[in-house]
Order: structure tokens, then C-alpha cells, then sequence
């Protein structure tokens, strides 16, 4: 195995293909890298979390349906300037919204805190494990040939994107297919995890004021997973200017 990706090199490499700049110009990404991790089942702390995040949900789907939501509405135009269907394929977002009605899942505690932020700040985030990469994380518009490994049917098998499709990789593969929407298992999250990547996707109507409210919550977050917690950041910005606070 080759040496491991460093937190410097995943986040100065890190790149967003300018076709996808072109879908949407108001795209911004906030990457953000965990070291020092002391994994741990779900504990007092995430549970709090997911407690105001679906507590969160609540008073928000009381004024309407998920679907009608700012960033999730907006979240649904993107999945179609690219062919998804965002009937069949939910963003991350809107997939944890519409189960906090019924109760967020609890998986560990590091899964658990980044859920309950992005249902809190209603921003999409990934989280995965900086071991498995294979280069830095780039966004792009798939040519169709690259691998994704998941799992089928409780089968595990490689798939690939549609051609066009926005797909987050590295130079092994697809980490996460039509933007935010499946995880591959190369790169998922492990119980083990102790370095660990986080990507914040927003769009307009969300400011970079609100992407950076969320990722200062998560950062403070991780922090408490661990006396050795390191975090780095870096945002990608796209051509579109969030205006004055």
C-alpha cells in the first residue's frame, strides 16, 4: 500500500472541475480534515446532537414539506441540471431530513455528530476516511469508466457513473456518487476511522456565512472527540459572491 494521503496534501490538491462550475456558479465546497480521532459508539454527546437536530426538523416541516425547503429545493435543480432524478435520488440532506421525523439514525459517534450538523445547518456533508484515498478529492462530471465500489443485493459490486454525472473521486475511483447522494465503501467511514475527511456542499440560498457556522460546529465537534483532535480546513469557492454580511 502507498503512503498515506497527508491532511495538507487532500486540501491544497483538492479540486472542483470547471464543467461543474458551470452547472451551478453559486457552488461552494467546505472541506474540512479531522486527525487524532478517538472512535467510540454513540455516546452522551451525539446523542444530544441528533436530540436538537430532529427537534430542528420539527419546527422546520411544520411550515411545509421537505421537499420546499431552501438549500434542499435548490439541491433538487442541481441533481436535474445533470439528469438525476431527485425523485429517485435524494441528496444526502434531504434523505436525513426526511428521516429525523422518525428519529436519526445512531451509528457511532463520529457518524452521529456530522448527521446531526448537517440536518442542523441543513447543509449536505460527507464523512469519510482519509486512509482509503488515493490522491486528493476532486469533483468532476463523470466520463462513465470510473469504478464505485458499493454494495448491491448485500453484494459487493462495482459500479459505474453515468456519463455527465457530478461525482466526487480520486485517482482509484468514485468516493461519492451524483455529488452527495451515495458514498462509495473504499473510502466510507470504519469504526477505526482516526483521520477523517469531511466535504460541506452548499448552494444558494446558503451563504458563506451559514457554510462557515456549520463547519465551525463541526469543527468544535470533532475537538471533543479526542485531546489530539487536529483540524484543517480549506473552502473552494465558485464564481458566485454571497455579498456583504
Amino acid at each position: 500500500m502507498g503512503e498515506k494521503l497527508s491532511a495538507a496534501a487532500a486540501l491544497a490538491d483538492a479540486n472542483v472541475a470547471a464543467g461543474v462550475l458551470a452547472l451551478r456558479p453559486d457552488y461552494r465546497a467546505l472541506l474540512l480534515v479531522a486527525e487524532g480521532l478517538e472512535p467510540g459508539p454513540s455516546d452522551g454527546v451525539s446523542e444530544e446532537l441528533l436530540a436538537r437536530a430532529e427537534a430542528a426538523t420539527a419546527g422546520l416541516l411544520a411550515a411545509g414539506p421537505v421537499e420546499e425547503l431552501p438549500h434542499i429545493a435548490a439541491w433538487r435543480e442541481a441533481y436535474r441540471a445533470f439528469g438525476a432524478k431527485p425523485q429517485r435520488t435524494r441528496n444526502s440532506l434531504e434523505a436525513l431530513t426526511r428521516r429525523a421525523a422518525a428519529g436519526l439514525p445512531r451509528i457511532n459517534r463520529l457518524t452521529d455528530l456530522y448527521n446531526a450538523i448537517s440536518v442542523l445547518h441543513q447543509v449536505p456533508i460527507g464523512g469519510e476516511d482519509l486512509d482509503g484515498y488515493v490522491g486528493a478529492p476532486r469533483l468532476v462530471q463523470a466520463l462513465g469508466s470510473e469504478a464505485f465500489d458499493t454494495v448491491a443485493d448485500g453484494v459487493s459490486v462495482i459500479e459505474h457513473p453515468e456519463v455527465g454525472e457530478v461525482v466526487w473521486c480520486d485517482a482509484a475511483g468514485v468516493t461519492c456518487r451524483r455529488w452527495n447522494w451515495r458514498q462509495g465503501r473504499r473510502t466510507a467511514l470504519r469504526e477505526g476511522t482516526t483521520r477523517a475527511l469531511f466535504i460541506l456542499d452548499a448552494l444558494a440560498p446558503v451563504s458563506d456565512d451559514d457554510l462557515a457556522a456549520a463547519g465551525a460546529e463541526l469543527a468544535v465537534s470533532l475537538r471533543r472527540l479526542g485531546p489530539g483532535v487536529r483540524v484543517s480546513e480549506r473552502l473552494i469557492a465558485g464564481a458566485w459572491d454571497s455579498g456583504p454580511a
